[in-house]
């Protein structure tokens, strides 16, 4: 344990794994990224954007963090999905703590009772995160959503937050910290996550694919790094490729004379560039592959569910 990281008022130092799951869109990678810092999960208004397991790292003086970001919580129908849900099953076996996230400004279905059940099938201590609360303009509209789910699960606490604004974020980490065992830190501080860059990178690609093609394509795009070389210590050459399953797909993301293309490669690059703290040339290539959901050696090449 280094000298920053000290004992809480009870003297202990605690560390260890806290599952982020919910149902699509729920925000859990917008949750993830602000409580780490930095940007290492996809964030979008579209469903289903993280598609593996992605841990961030929180260092505290009195303890360490581990959060595991998850898909969102849904039916399975092509491999990919099938193996998100199985990234869901395989992260609450391995965690300390559950955190369910809900989305307090969305009605309830059964959807939210899957995610429960979940909870309860993991048999871990959980947490109840009722987010984008910033959306409630009346705060006592969360008390119905409070009791609904107090009879469905015993929880450790309750807490309303807005991962979006930063709203109860302090509060939310010293509740997570008081779930986990005393330990040793588990990684070291300067450590965020477990991600490779060449990783991040496609994930920020990805990301700025889905905020520059708006509503005219669905998330049906995938992006691999192929090529990362690290000319200077302050320059690094990114080639990405992005997949897509029709050639329709590929026009809409390349767009008029490459414009949209160039306004994700300018997107990314910057965020690449603000992640590495070092310049960067990123070239951005376009390939349809049909039905690629189902293609297991593609699927491997993403490091979905391997």
């Amino acid at each position: 344990m280094s000298p920053k990281q000290k004992a809480n008022s009870s003297g202990a130092f605690r560390a260890g794994y806290v599952a982020l799951i919910g149902r699509p869109n729920a925000g859990k990678s917008t949750l993830l990224n602000r409580l780490v810092g930095e940007k290492i999960a996809a964030v979008s208004n579209k469903p289903q954007t993280t598609r593996f397991k992605i841990v961030g790292i929180v260092n505290r003086p009195d303890g360490q963090i581990v959060l595991v970001d998850t898909p969102g919580v849904h039916k399975p129908g092509y491999e990919l999905n099938r193996r998100m849900m199985a990234a869901v099953h395989d992260a609450l076996l391995g965690v300390d703590l559950v955190c369910l996230i809900r989305d307090a400004s969305a009605s309830t279905g059964n959807g939210d009772r899957f995610v429960v059940e979940l909870v309860k099938q993991s048999d871990k201590p959980g947490l109840l995160l009722l987010n984008k609360t910033d959306k409630l303009a009346d705060k006592t509209k969360l008390l119905p959503l409070i009791d609904w789910y107090r009879e469905e699960q015993e929880w450790k606490a309750i807490v309303p937050i807005s991962a979006l604004k930063g709203d109860q974020i302090e509060q939310l980490l010293a509740e997570m910290l008081a779930q986990l065992p005393e330990a040793g830190p588990l990684f070291s501080e300067d450590e965020l996550t477990d991600q490779p860059l060449r990783v991040m990178a496609a994930e920020i690609v990805r990301e700025k694919i889905l905020e520059t093609t708006g509503e005219e394509i669905p998330y049906i795009a995938a992006v691999i790094t192929e090529r990362w070389e690290d000319v200077r210590e302050d320059f690094t050459r990114i080639n990405c490729v992005i997949f897509v399953e029709r050639e329709s797909q590929k026009k809409i993301i390349i767009g008029h004379g490459a414009q949209r293309l160039k306004q994700i490669g300018m997107r990314a690059r910057r965020d690449i560039e603000r992640l590495l703290d070092h310049r960067c040339h990123l070239e951005l290539f376009v390939k349809v592959e049909e039905d690629w959901r189902d293609r297991a050696h593609l699927l491997d090449e993403m490091g979905i569910g391997r």
